[in-house]
């Protein structure tokens, strides 16, 4: 390949990166995510619910639905992942996914307060989620070819960061043009486009389309621009010695105790990384009374930080590796997560405020540019650390792996967050358990080699 070429197939990377972001900026956490808990909670203060028990159910419904998908993609990811490996192919699986991407997304539009099915939903919204995910395992199965160990960390950084971008670009589009404030009007004044009436929340649902056009129009330089590179060393292998390869990864594992150490750290730190984006939104909504154009306006903040920081923490980990990326960022993380405990309406750490005292908004804007900041850094240089403790010649599965050390846990941050939302009686105190997680995945990073043990792999290749 030229390096022209060599250059073209590394942008056509990044924007996937672009393309699918928002999925997980507008769908999962900033506007359809919000949009689902308060529909749902109106839904059951209709049937007599109190307002505290109405918000921690609809909350639960999506804990739920997160829980559901999340155990699909734990089971299937390391399989579809050797499959890969195993055949030498990944880019039909790319377009698969992306197409249930598309139709999850799509679908999302049919979901109107007054004819609101909440199973529907989540399936569609599950649909959606499975195919960006495991489309993610595919691209990011790619990473090792695009540059030298010496360059990944900072094209994955430079990626995530690019990434970070299109979902603050598709925010923007969504807050301007079509979500309506109180007032019947866009953040900038504006009637709603296309004629979107917010009686209908059309206004609001009109973010599965465009989530959906979004991706299927920024994947075009991907399929265009990357080519797998074929391996003239590589025999494909049928189905059974797929499994078979990806069995005896998985028994060997305790035989890699770095990258099984790395595996548990993640499977901890990602699960509340996820927990704090996917109840991000619904903890203003409920904690703060934000409307979902301030949550919006929330995630432009936490997208921008995460853009900046993604690519400052591509060049960290170009310098210094990811492993002190990774520990910077999860111990940011973790005192924000002790900072968002600690915020209330009334109060901040029990410190009682004036009434309608800005400084809890304030405060927590400050823990979204936190989340953001240390969240893309921190995806950014974990896909990074995958490369460095894996066999290379089995990417796919390796990803897969790594899907599944972040699904298998999937419902822990879920069920920890309603658990002590049901005991403390409190969705603030709700949120505790995503610092005891955070704590578990830093401790487990004790036993990772920051450069892996590649002596390891090549004795049992």
């Amino acid at each position: 390949m030229t390096d022209v070429s060599a250059r073209k197939r590394i942008w056509g990377w990044w924007f996937f990166d672009w393309a699918s972001q928002p999925y997980n900026t507008l769908v999962l956490t900033f506007i359809f995510g919000p949009y689902f808990a308060s529909v749902v909670t109106e839904s059951l203060m209709g049937q007599g619910f109190e307002s505290d028990a109405a918000k921690a159910q609809a909350q639960a419904y999506w804990g739920y639905g997160l829980t559901i998908s999340g155990i699909f993609i734990a089971v299937m990811a390391p399989i579809l992942g050797a499959f890969a490996d195993s055949t030498g192919k990944r880019m039909r699986w790319v377009w698969l996914f992306s197409l249930m991407y598309v139709l999850g997304a799509y679908m999302l539009w049919y979901t109107e307060p007054g004819n609101f099915d909440i199973t529907m939903t989540l399936v569609f919204f599950g649909v959606g989620l499975i195919g960006m995910e495991f489309a993610t395992i595919f691209t990011n199965a790619m990473l090792p070819s695009l540059g030298s160990k010496e360059q990944i960390g900072e094209i994955s950084g430079t990626g995530w960061a690019w990434g970070y971008v299109g979902g603050v670009v598709a925010l923007a589009i969504m807050l301007v043009l079509f979500q309506a404030g109180a007032n019947g009007k866009t953040m900038v004044g504006l009637t709603p486009a296309l004629g979107l009436d917010p009686a209908t929340k059309a206004d609001t649902r009109v973010v599965g389309p465009l989530t959906a056009l979004w991706y299927a129009v920024f994947m075009i330089p991907f399929f265009l621009w990357v080519r797998e590179r074929p391996d003239p060393n590589h025999t494909p292998h049928k189905v059974g010695t797929a499994l078979c390869d990806l069995w005896k990864t998985i028994v060997n594992l305790p035989n890699h105790p770095s990258l099984l150490a790395y595996l548990g750290g993640s499977m901890f730190y990602r699960d509340a990384l996820n927990g704090m984006y996917t109840f991000g939104g619904i903890y203003a909504l409920g904690v703060l009374e934000w409307s979902i154009m301030e949550v919006g306006i929330f995630g432009i903040v936490a997208a921008l930080t995460g853009a900046l920081f993604a690519w400052i923490g591509g060049k960290a980990d170009r310098a210094l590796g990811p492993k002190p990326v990774i520990v910077t960022c999860i111990v940011t993380l973790l005192f924000t997560a002790i900072l968002v405990v600690g915020i209330s309406r009334e109060a901040i750490f029990g410190v009682v405020l004036e009434p309608g005292s800005a400084l809890p908004d304030i405060l927590f804007y400050v823990a979204g540019g936190l989340i953001g900041a240390a969240g893309g850094a921190l995806q950014s240089a974990s896909r990074t650390m995958v490369v460095l403790q894996s066999n290379p010649e089995r990417m796919t599965e390796a990803f897969g792996l790594y899907a599944l050390s972040g699904k298998a846990t999937t419902f822990l941050a879920p069920a920890l967050i309603a658990l002590a939302s049901d005991i403390s009686g409190s969705q603030r105190f709700g949120v505790s358990p995503l610092i005891g997680l955070f704590l578990l995945g830093l401790i487990l990073l004790v036993w990772v080699k920051p450069a892996g043990d590649p002596t390891k792999w090549s004795a049992s290749s």
